[in-house]
């Protein structure tokens, strides 16, 4: 069964907001099983080696070209080419804090049972957020 993984770096988090890409930057990617969920985050990507899961989901029936191609047509993926440091790594993306927190006040909306209130979205509410998109 195939993994959906979400992963962060604090340090690539960093150089994407020196270069003008904002704080919220996230690496989803598709793996086999856990195991190679594991060494490709031990790997790291961009030259980082500080990456740490965020969240992950077991699916059936997805590959990472798929996933990607899904949530592209939400959230605004760094180019790999553009930004040499990156080296390759397809599937880092540009977050945007108004989407999440939309998708969550709807959520809240949708529950009869809760009462909205403000949103405070935290790393795991993005990595929810990111995992949805790719795979609906």
């Amino acid at each position: 069964m195939a993994v959906v993984f979400v992963a962060r770096s604090a340090a690539l988090t960093k150089w994407a907001s020196d270069v003008g890409q904002g704080k919220h930057t996230y690496k989803l990617a598709v793996a086999d099983d856990e195991a190679a969920m594991k060494a490709a985050i031990a790997a790291g990507w961009g030259g980082e080696s500080d990456w740490k899961l965020v969240h992950s989901q077991e699916v059936d029936g997805v590959s990472e070209d798929d996933a990607l191609a899904r949530l592209t047509r939400r959230e605004k993926t760094i180019d790999p080419t553009y930004y040499p440091r990156l080296k390759g790594a397809a599937g880092v993306f540009r977050v945007s804090l108004t989407n999440v927190q939309n998708s969550l006040l709807v959520a809240q909306a949708m529950d009869p049972d809760q009462p909205l209130t403000d949103v405070k979205v935290k790393p795991k509410d993005i990595a929810d957020y990111l995992i949805r998109n790719a795979l609906a």
